[in-house]
């Protein structure tokens, strides 16, 4: 699924950016209201005891994650038009932002699934504000697929057009491994209903990390992004992209460098199983039998990348990957995000991309993988979104307010 685009930018146009990585949530008491009342109670107990992980989630512009107005408000500040949701408060019954949350223990699975049924219910509301600006993404959990399935449909007929967020499973997790035949109605269920599905940066992640040793959280934040691109290969191997030809699946904030090197070694194990006399036939040569492609052509007619404050040496490698498999993300509001320097990060790291590409990475691409309607984002792209030839010129100085991982500070790091 390529965008289409019809004549190449003029210098004076003005693009059209849909992020394809935004964060959104309720405050704490804002989900009360969508849970069911047998469990207002338990969560009045879990509220009063919460304590906020996160920083940004309790300084003064929280309310970016729920205030539709000051959100649309900072969006067009900054040229973009539309975003895919992911979530980012915390909801009911957990004990922290379910991006990072690992399996539930069997005694907490029902009130945590009746937490991310709240959110999801508050979501659509949100994203019933802006239709056509927001994308949202449904949560689910893994352990009653039956239950993942309705909510999926739930999702579906509600206006969460983003999806899905497709949980990673850590070993050890006690749950089926993603590429298990019992998630077979999930995948048959987003194939039928044209759901995406997504899996952002820090699924799959062990719970057994000692975060009490200095070494332990440093190798925790340089191998967050490892478990999550596990998904990719287990729908590969398991063969959910063979049986579901139409099935899209993002991959996003877990960078893009790793991709190439990542599919070039899949193709060789794919092609080494393939081998009778090689050893590695006997691990793969069953899963291989049953599949028609190699893992590459998988990526290209299966995957995208949600590929998040884009550093400049990513972008160097887009043709390794395919321009029209990028879409870009501000991840707003983080701190880690582009927000408000997207035309500033754009600048740093893709000044020297042709406009038929950056087209289609800004947003073409996005707003056909999720649905998103051009026309009506056209009309707010022309008043907000930067021209071609701001973009062209190279950043000649980082914003020093800026935590952005865009603005590579690499050189600065190594004087330290």
């Amino acid at each position: 699924m390529s965008p289409t685009i019809t004549r190449a930018p003029a210098a004076t146009d003005r693009y059209l950016i849909i992020s394809s990585d935004g964060h959104a949530g309720a405050d704490i008491a804002g989900y009360k209201p969508y849970l069911a009342t047998r469990w207002h109670e338990e969560f009045d107990e879990w509220a009063s005891a919460f304590v906020n992980p996160f920083s940004d989630l309790a300084a003064l512009d929280a309310d970016r994650n729920w205030n539709a107005e000051r959100r649309l408000r900072e969006l067009e500040a900054d040229g973009v038009v539309a975003e895919v949701l992911y979530p980012n408060t915390v909801p009911p019954f957990f004990p922290s932002g379910n991006l990072l949350a690992t399996a539930p223990p069997v005694s907490e699975q029902e009130r945590r699934w009746a937490g991310l049924q709240a959110h999801n219910r508050w979501l659509a509301d949100f994203c019933s504000t802006a239709p056509t600006r927001f994308g949202g993404i449904a949560q689910i959990l893994l352990h009653d697929v039956d239950a993942a399935v309705a909510e999926i449909r739930w999702a579906q007929e509600h206006g969460l057009t983003g999806g899905i967020m497709l949980p990673g499973v850590a070993p050890g997790s006690g749950l089926p491994p993603l590429y298990a035949d019992v998630y077979e109605p999930i995948w048959q269920t987003c194939a039928d209903l044209g759901v995406v599905v997504n899996q952002h940066g820090g699924a799959g992640l062990p719970g057994d990390f000692d975060m009490t040793s200095a070494a332990a959280r440093a190798v925790l934040l340089v191998e967050l992004p490892i478990w999550s691109h596990r998904g990719m290969w287990h729908l590969i191997f398991g063969g959910v992209f063979e049986r579901h030809p139409s099935l899209r699946f993002v991959l996003t904030e877990q960078g893009t460098g790793w991709i190439p090197g990542a599919l070039r070694s899949l193709d060789w194990f794919a092609g080494r199983m393939r081998i009778r006399e090689a050893a590695e036939f006997a691990f793969g040569g069953e899963a291989m039998s049953k599949l028609s492609l190699l893992p590459s052509e998988y990526f290209e007619r299966n995957c995208w990348v949600g590929a998040s404050f884009i550093r400049r040496i990513e972008c160097e490698l887009r043709a390794d990957i395919g321009s029209h498999k990028i879409m870009w993300g501000t991840d707003y509001p983080h701190s880690e995000g582009t927000t408000p320097y997207t035309r500033e990060a754009l600048r740093a790291s893709c000044f020297d991309v042709e406009p038929v590409e950056m087209t289609a990475m800004l947003g073409t691409t996005a707003a056909e993988v999720y649905g998103f309607d051009l026309d009506a984002l056209g009309k707010i792209a022309d008043r907000v979104g930067p021209t071609v030839s701001e973009l062209q010129v190279p950043l000649d100085a980082y914003p020093p307010d800026s935590t952005c991982n865009a603005f590579d500070r690499t050189a600065i790091v190594r004087s330290w």
